[in-house]
């Protein structure tokens, strides 16, 4: 039955989704169900390929990946959204590993089984904030955290580590990117130099 506050007269959902700006996917289990254009350009790969694809194939390390996943779920089993900026890992084409930051936003369809099914949106960042250094995936975790505004002790608990551990992250943050303080280095954090 139709519904006049939803149902458009001559609008294509399937076209709208294959077409929107932004790098869409559906999920089941953090596998890929559904992905549009825009994911398949930006992470350099057709949709036959990343079509029942576990999210793990975009992510830099398994590490990450594992990580990442049992950090949202609480969060998306709270609120139904999670979204963050993260680094993570083009496939195919001429730019195959490169490592690029990302905002990622999602959204469980069931929030008492956040992983079950989900749809997730995926934007490019790389021309505003470059990865300039190479990182370990917690120096990219740790980064990440930085630039949210997150102290020391906030991103251990976020990440499950000790404030020592992510201090001692910090430092090489620190000198890879040859910030003088904090500040500084989320400031070259995010205009990626």
């Amino acid at each position: 039955m139709a519904n006049p506050d939803t149902d458009l007269p001559g609008i294509d959902y399937r076209l709208a989704f294959d077409l929107a700006p932004l790098g869409l996917a559906l999920s089941r289990q953090r596998t890929m169900v559904d992905c549009n254009q825009a994911l398949c350009e930006m992470f350099g790969a057709p949709r036959e390929q990343l079509v029942g694809q576990s999210f793990q194939v975009l992510y830099p390390s398994a590490d990450e990946y594992e990580r990442t996943g049992a950090r949202i779920a609480p969060i998306l089993g709270r609120s139904g959204t999670y979204a963050d900026d993260r680094i993570m890992k083009r496939m195919d084409g001429r730019f195959k590993g490169e490592t690029f930051w990302c905002h990622v936003t999602g959204r469980a369809l069931d929030p008492a089984d956040p992983h079950a099914a989900g749809i997730w949106s995926f934007e490019d960042l790389s021309s505003r904030r470059a990865v300039k250094a190479e990182l370990t995936g917690r120096e990219r975790e740790v980064a990440a955290c930085l630039m949210d505004g997150l102290t020391s002790k906030e991103i251990g608990k976020q990440l499950g580590i000790s404030h020592r551990t992510v201090e001692i992250h910090r430092a090489r943050l620190m000198r890879k990117y040859q910030a003088h303080s904090t500040p500084d280095l989320v400031h070259r954090l995010i205009a990626g130099g």
